[in-house]
């Protein structure tokens, strides 16, 4: 998948030894949240990204 336009947000996962933080950043408002995100949401991140791939080109499915 490549990207092109205006990036909006970026977002990174740190792992602090056992601890992990989302740091996400707003690159129109230019700033940054961080919270600490547990090993389970983590772990359901694939399973999430997978979803966010059936979405249609423009826009949600129709249910």
């Amino acid at each position: 998948m490549s990207a092109t336009g205006t990036p909006l947000y970026s977002a990174e996962l740190i792992q602090e030894g056992n601890a992990y933080k989302l740091v996400v950043t707003d690159r129109l408002r230019h700033t940054v949240q961080t919270t600490y995100v547990s090993r389970r949401v983590v772990e359901q991140l694939p399973t999430f990204l997978s979803k966010l791939d059936t979405l249609h080109v423009g826009g949600l499915r129709q249910r």
